[in-house]
């Protein structure tokens, strides 16, 4: 007589828990509080590889409940290469969203509206800064092709994997640029130096050539 193994019990599943804690710990996303100081300029930089979505959240935080009018800020992307990504001028609130055409530090600067702000005041801002898979609408998918459950955290943990994959790839692509650049830096180092000692080679012959002959001339020698 065979045997009912009962799949249906109550004990979670160690390698869905994993693949669920794996998941939520990949697409977790915080906050972050930026003191914005009443004259200058606060950013927050990030490297991201190319084509890679962002997407951003932020707002002025109310620093009392006595119902001032908050702050108003301004607030400038831009790209490695110094393109204008996203461009707002006193704004309590707003968002962006791109997708990176290239690889390196996305800078996001904030600065007080300096018009019509209260004198040496500070503000607070909160930025939510997601990118990648992160940014990416799970709730979109699910609707459209028709899954939940497990099926979705294992699309989710799907395309962290490909993420994290491409991450690698672009992490060793530096690398070797890093190594090839250390390369060439070590090559003109080394023949830097022995154009230095070359130099001073030169240098000491000339002297001694020199001392023998001002001392020839005075017959010394």
């Amino acid at each position: 007589m065979a045997k009912n193994t009962n799949l249906s019990s109550g004990t979670p599943n160690p390698l869905l828990l994993f693949l669920c804690f794996t998941t939520l710990m990949l697409l977790r996303t915080e906050a972050v509080w930026l003191t914005i100081p009443s004259k200058g300029t606060k950013c927050m930089s990030e490297e991201i590889q190319a084509h890679v979505v962002v997407l951003a959240d932020y707002y002025v935080v109310a620093e009392d409940g006595k119902g001032h009018q908050p702050q108003t800020v301004s607030v400038k992307v831009t790209s490695p290469y110094g393109n204008n990504l996203h461009q707002n001028e006193n704004v309590t609130h707003g968002q962006f969203a791109f997708t990176t055409s290239e690889s390196g530090n996305y800078v996001a600067c904030f600065w007080m509206d300096t018009k019509h702000q209260e004198g040496g005041v500070e503000t607070t801002i909160s930025l939510e800064w997601k990118t990648g898979i992160a940014a990416k609408d799970w709730d979109s998918v699910a609707r459209k092709e028709k899954i939940e459950g497990v099926e979705l955290e294992l699309r989710k943990l799907e395309g962290a994997v490909e993420a994290i994959r491409d991450n690698l790839i672009y992490l060793k692509n530096r690398e070797e640029e890093m190594r090839e650049v250390s390369e060439t830096t070590n090559a003109r180092v080394a023949w830097f130096s022995i154009l230095s000692l070359g130099i001073c080679i030169c240098v000491s012959v000339l002297q001694l050539w020199y001392l023998k002959r001002f001392f020839r001339k005075k017959k010394l020698i």
